[in-house]
């Protein structure tokens, strides 16, 4: 489902360390993520979010991790067991058409996408299959990076997102970014 993907190698300059200093995963999700959680990550990378997700989420939450890249699900797999962590993280490799969630109707209590929804060509699409994945008070907290994203560009994401049934219920402040939190229905 991309226009234009980033080469998985860009995955290990996004999963460094350093970035903590800017982008804190724990300090952006902890309001989010709760014990028991189940995540959705739509274009984890190599995991930067998905595994302080799974932290938040603990032993009986579980963070599903769908990229279409098979090199950046294959290294998140290798680095979620080095952390610890691999039970709690899925990572499923989607396709161009498809997120391929079907399993998951209705299951999903708060997805992510992160730094991708501008890559995506059919964006209604995609936002329906995440959707139909969510509880029926799911959330889908987005983020989009402020140097390739205008205001109006931003602004257009967002207008598609509440066209495919979701309400905007907050714009939370993340460094260098422009988000939003919508909930379902």
């Amino acid at each position: 489902m991309a226009q234009h993907v980033c080469p998985w190698w860009v995955g290990y300059i996004l999963a460094s360390p350093l970035r903590k200093l800017v982008q804190n995963p724990i300090k952006i999700l902890k309001s989010y993520v709760k014990p028991g959680m189940t995540v959705l990550d739509v274009g984890p990378g190599m995991g930067f979010f998905s595994f302080d997700a799974a932290r938040l989420a603990g032993d009986g939450g579980r963070v599903i991790c769908v990229d279409l890249q098979e090199k950046m699900i294959e290294s998140l797999r290798r680095r979620a067991a080095r952390k610890n962590l691999a039970e709690r993280i899925d990572g499923r490799v989607c396709n161009e058409s498809s997120l391929m969630l079907d399993d998951l109707a209705g299951q999903v209590d708060l997805a992510l996408t992160i730094n991708v929804a501008h890559e995506v060509p059919d964006l209604p699409r995609f936002m329906a299959e995440i959707h139909r994945a969510l509880k029926p008070d799911g959330r889908l907290f987005m983020i989009e990076p402020r140097g390739h994203i205008s205001v109006d560009d931003f602004a257009n994401t967002v207008d598609v997102t509440r066209q495919c049934d979701f309400s905007l219920v907050e714009r939370p402040e993340v460094r260098r970014s422009r988000a939003a939190v919508f909930v379902k229905g």
